[in-house]
């Protein structure tokens, strides 16, 4: 694997964790230095069960401080997971590749300027705010374990920031796609997105998020973010179709037993 690029901004990357983490925040939140610490025992959400590191100078201890890390992690019965921004010191990512730790996922934040895309002049699609009908409709459009509906309501309660709730229903078959869209200021999330695999292609998704950054832009957003998984390539397409752009990558990483 190769390293990141030192070139990042790394402004723009600081700013964009930090709405990133009140937009989808974890139930446990622990800083070891300027490592994060994010944990949350009813999801398994990576993005809500790793440690993350901020400065790239802060590289002290490292091997004690994983392992400390380690600990807490089994006590929430979750393994360990680093995820690697510009953010991350290189002597960390240096020292995990020689002690047996894999990158196994990458994901690419994307990012839009609101004032210069082309969205509808009208809203066609309404945010709501019935968190309960969201997570429902979340559940049956992404297929996951209806379960997961306790914790996933936990965290969009524990949203601070104003949020948009979409929902695209078909009168016959119920819920066929789902997006959250987080306003922080001038900053607008695209936290979760999801089309039922049956209804892609059908512009569903496309009018859902320019309805979502539309009700943003009018909310006062001036930029607008994401993050998808790189291979996602049809997610893509779309999201540059939109106007996004590459901002920076970051991946996860786990030591294998």
């Amino acid at each position: 694997m190769q390293a990141f690029s030192p070139r990042s901004d790394l402004p723009l990357v600081r700013r964009l964790e930090a709405v990133g983490f009140r937009a989808w925040p974890a139930a446990s939140v622990a800083y070891d230095g300027s490592w994060q610490i994010r944990l949350t025992g009813g999801h398994p959400s990576k993005r809500l069960n790793c440690v993350v590191p901020l400065d790239p100078s802060d590289c002290r201890d490292m091997e004690l401080r994983l392992e400390k890390a380690r600990q807490r992690f089994e006590a929430y019965g979750r393994p360990l997971i680093v995820r690697e921004t510009p953010l991350a010191p290189r002597p960390l990512i240096e020292m995990m590749e020689r002690n047996g730790w894999q990158a196994f996922e990458t994901v690419n934040v994307l990012t839009a300027d609101l004032t210069k895309i082309d969205l509808p002049d009208t809203v066609h699609l309404l945010p709501g705010h019935n968190v309960g009908r969201f997570v429902d409709a979340s559940l049956v459009v992404t297929g996951e374990d209806a379960s997961l509906k306790p914790a996933l309501a936990e965290i969009l309660n524990a949203i601070k920031p104003a949020s948009g709730l979409f929902v695209v229903e078909d009168p016959e078959t119920g819920p066929v796609a789902a997006t959250l869209c987080v306003q922080d200021n001038d900053l607008a999330g695209i936290v979760s997105f999801a089309v039922k695999p049956e209804r892609r292609r059908e512009g569903i998704g496309t009018d859902m998020l320019s309805s979502a950054l539309r009700w943003a832009r009018v909310s006062g957003a001036r930029m607008a973010w994401l993050q998808v998984v790189d291979t996602n390539e049809p997610a893509l397409a779309l999201y540059r179709k939109l106007g996004f752009r590459h901002a920076y990558d970051y991946r996860y990483w786990r030591r294998e037993a």
